[in-house]
């Protein structure tokens, strides 16, 4: 069997002072913080698509990467050859998930069930290396945005053939997920959206969506797919609005159509940059009407501000995360997947090392400072002091529904001017940072 990244034998931890770039500083999956060990909090997760199948182009440039899994032979050849790079990847680096596209791991053929046949051929190689090194499925999904026939959305098409092709291939990549034993199965509407309203049906389009949605779930319980769904939130790009802007939007939509009891979601930072959110507030959101399921941990460029999907490096943004994440209750089928890639100048199979070992200690990072805070305690109680009026009195009876707006006015003139209190935000920053 070749060795596709011989330069590197395996990444441990080695500790903060270890001075040797292919080591964890931070990063040591069997310690034990709040009662689980790290690799249970964190779940760590390596996308196929940016990882072995990103090779530095973007829209103004072809490939600069060139990696020796992608050379010479037939495309399924390749596929192979990709997926055994991809497990002796996961075990140096220590990972215990992955996550893919169907059409990452396996290339389209010149019709649906060639590509299916493609498909089951990576897939049975897939099965056999997980089997054999202990990596398991996070979750997998459907590319239902990068063939022309989605240039006007999948589900959302105004052409029911190409909704038609888009559910078969869904009911396709569900089966494999399955296959693979993954914990979940996510859709990210990349084409779901509109260019233009003129030529656009929006109401019938979040109708025919909705619709694939219900009958996925039918096929989920006919299959016997245990795993959550998730949708996972982004606002633009490639589309002008996309249907699944963030977390409040795809919120309403599962409510309106009573499919709330079925999904949760994929939340990534830096779409919620995208959207003119902060990380945490979406995480924060999803938290709060339990509707987290997974995480696409990486970041964006505000300067740029489109889809750069670059590894996280900052510590405010892994703390506030992990922080949330945990006082949440932490990850059950979900974990942190690392949907970024490598910048277009990083060409060497070993910058994918590097950016994977400081992307998780980084997170490993947030999750140690962010235990320290949970167990001191020193921000739960701010925040219960501060809303301590709603716990008595008149704040009581307001929360259990006890008083109306007559009884409220009376109150009002009794008591004059309400007093105000500081927000302490300055105290609050100077607080995290001593924790950081």
């Amino acid at each position: 069997m070749n060795e596709f990244f011989p330069e590197v034998k395996q990444v441990r931890y080695e500790g903060p002072k270890s001075k040797n770039p292919l080591s964890f500083k931070y990063y040591n999956a069997p310690e034990k913080i709040l009662g689980k060990t790290m690799e249970q909090h964190l779940r760590f997760a390596v996308c196929y698509w940016h990882t072995f199948k990103g090779l530095g182009s973007d829209q103004f440039g072809s490939s600069t990467i060139s990696r020796s899994y992608d050379q010479g032979g037939s495309a399924m050849e390749i596929a192979e050859n990709t997926m055994y790079a991809a497990f002796e990847f996961f075990t140096k680096i220590g990972v215990k998930f992955w996550c893919f596209h169907d059409r990452d791991i396996a290339p389209e053929g010149e019709s649906l069930s060639e590509s299916n046949k493609n498909l089951d051929r990576i897939v049975a190689i897939a099965k056999k290396l997980q089997n054999n090194t202990g990596v398991k499925t996070l979750w997998g999904t459907a590319n239902l945005f990068s063939n022309k026939r989605f240039m006007a959305g999948a589900a959302t098409n105004p052409s029911p053939n190409v909704f038609a092709y888009a559910a078969a291939q869904v009911k396709k990549a569900m089966e494999v997920t399955k296959e693979l034993s993954g914990a979940g199965y996510v859709f990210w509407g990349g084409r779901e959206g509109y260019d233009m309203l003129l030529n656009t049906d929006m109401k019938r389009e979040l109708d025919h969506l909705a619709k694939f949605f219900h009958l996925a779930i039918d096929y989920k319980k006919k299959i016997g797919f245990k795993g959550p769904f998730y949708i996972e939130p982004k606002p633009k790009e490639p589309t002008k609005h996309q249907y699944d802007f963030d977390a409040g939007n795809c919120y309403a939509f599962l409510q309106k159509y009573d499919l709330a009891e079925y999904f949760k979601l994929n939340v990534e930072a830096n779409h919620a940059t995208l959207a003119s959110h902060s990380f945490h507030h979406e995480l924060q959101y999803s938290v709060d009407n339990n509707i987290l399921g997974s995480v696409d941990a990486n970041r964006g460029d505000l300067l740029l501000g489109w889809d750069t999907d670059q590894f996280p490096n900052d510590i405010y943004e892994t703390t506030l995360a992990m922080y949330i994440i945990i006082n949440g209750g932490g990850f059950t089928t979900g974990g942190l997947n690392f949907d970024a890639h490598v910048r277009r100048q990083s060409i060497d199979p070993i910058d994918l090392f590097y950016a994977h070992i400081g992307a998780m200690d980084v997170f490993a990072r947030g999750l140690r400072v962010a235990a320290n805070m949970i167990k001191d305690g020193k921000f739960k109680k701010f925040v219960q002091q501060r809303y301590a009026g709603w716990d008595k009195g008149i704040g009581q009876k307001i929360e259990k529904g006890r008083i109306d707006f007559v009884q409220l006015e009376k109150y009002a003139l009794e008591n004059g001017e309400p007093k105000l209190q500081s927000g302490r935000q300055e105290l609050l920053e100077n607080i995290l940072n001593e924790y950081i």
